[in-house]
């Protein structure tokens, strides 16, 4: 959808935010030492002390009976993680009126769940630990593990398109010194698929599942067998075994050409 000079909405920067309630960071990681592979995500909240960090490695290291090498390595993957969070804050981020399409593709165990659904960007109130508590209870889920595991996916989600929108505002005010006359901004540009939230419910602002019109959306949820399981986490293995290896390749390819 294309707006032209004089009809596109009006776009406002404001400092980056994700747009949900509270501002937890998502955090995800998939550690391996001496061939033992840990994988984890859980949400992080950003205003904790930095030494929080190594306290909950340990902790994590002890809990899980892991080798003690995985401390350093997690806790680094962390505070990556939250030091990107804070490079972005302060910055500006383009926002208009407009809803997006989040997706949940997971496996939790031995749940699969597919969904998709509407989500107001412009809802700062948003709640998506409480969504997925509703989203478990109303699809009789009772895995307990998988509702943390829907809400860290709407959270990256959604934090992946707050960065974008960084990205919008900053390519944004590049253009704008060598820009003039009739233009137009194309919604796509700012936070991706978007799609106008006045023309689909004249001006309703929430999470919205429309199953009666859209079949698409309708969410799937199946319960694999132990078998099952056990061949996808094999072919995981696999996969994680290839990447890993090819990385290690590309690392060797490197130092042997700086070094040439």
């Amino acid at each position: 959808m294309k707006y032209y000079a004089g009809t596109f909405p009006k776009i406002q920067p404001v400092k980056f935010r994700i747009p949900t309630s509270e501002a937890l960071i998502p955090i995800r990681l998939d550690i391996e030492v001496d061939g033992n592979r840990f994988k984890d995500s859980f949400t992080w909240n950003p205003t904790e002390p930095d030494s929080e960090v190594v306290l909950f490695a340990k902790r994590t290291v002890k809990d899980l009976k892991l080798a003690p090498a995985f401390i350093t390595q997690i806790s680094q993957s962390i505070q990556s993680q939250l030091n990107e969070f804070r490079s972005l804050e302060g910055q500006e981020m383009l926002t208009t009126e407009k809803i997006v399409t989040l997706k949940l593709d997971l496996r939790v165990n031995n749940t699969i769940i597919r969904d998709q659904f509407l989500w107001d960007l412009n809802n700062f109130e948003s709640d998506p630990e409480e969504f997925a508590r509703t989203f478990c209870q109303d699809l009789d889920i009772k895995d307990p593990e998988v509702g943390p595991a829907v809400a860290v996916a709407i959270r990256e989600q959604l934090y992946e398109i707050a960065t974008q929108s960084v990205t919008s505002a900053r390519e944004t005010r590049i253009s704008k010194k060598g820009r003039r006359g009739g233009e137009y901004v194309s919604a796509s540009k700012v936070g991706g698929a978007a799609v106008d939230l006045m023309k689909l419910f004249g001006g309703k602002s929430s999470v919205l599942r429309k199953r009666k019109e859209w079949d698409l959306y309708e969410p799937i949820v199946d319960l694999l067998s132990k078998e099952e399981v056990e061949a996808l986490d094999a072919r995981e293995e696999r996969h994680a075994r290839m990447k890993k290896r090819f990385s290690d390749m590309d690392d060797v390819y490197l130092t042997n050409y700086s070094s040439g």
